[in-house]
């Protein structure tokens, strides 16, 4: 759960940023999405993955994303194109805050799968705890 700075490139015609997988993002990337058009006051996510690592890049606009590992929350305000936030697997994300006209860019280490998906927070909160307490690959610390 970071920020990560993505290469910027300055043209007086207009900057130019760039994301590689496997350089400036720790996957290869299976799917991208993009959300736009959130309505004033709604949220987005709400939800984990157990496989799937995702990294979120304001494209236009701004939007807050609150990251959870099961032991510590933080928020992440995107608000430039040249950077965005890492989300492991196994943490609880959700988005929300999202101002007129923002469109957020998501890359994903996996194809979609519903089975994938952590949806309830009490379930996710045992799974945290569960993957705690087996080791290695544990929830990364904030």
């Amino acid at each position: 759960m970071r920020l990560i700075d993505l290469p910027k490139i300055l043209d007086e015609r207009g900057n130019l940023s760039f994301v590689e997988e496997l350089t400036q993002i720790p996957f290869e990337i299976e799917r991208v999405y993009w959300i736009y058009d959130v309505p004033g006051g709604e949220r987005r996510g709400g939800h984990a993955y157990r496989e799937n690592q995702e990294f979120i890049i304001a494209l236009s606009g701004s939007f807050d994303v609150l990251l959870d590992n099961g032991n510590e929350r933080k928020v992440f305000s995107l608000n430039r194109s040249y950077y965005g936030v890492y989300v492991p697997k196994g943490v609880w994300r959700e988005m929300n805050n999202f101002s007129t006209n923002s469109v957020a860019l998501i890359m994903s280490s996996t194809p979609y799968s519903k089975a994938d998906y952590i949806y309830n927070y009490e379930e996710f909160l045992q799974y945290a705890a569960a993957k705690t307490q087996s080791g290695p690959d544990k929830p990364k610390q904030v």
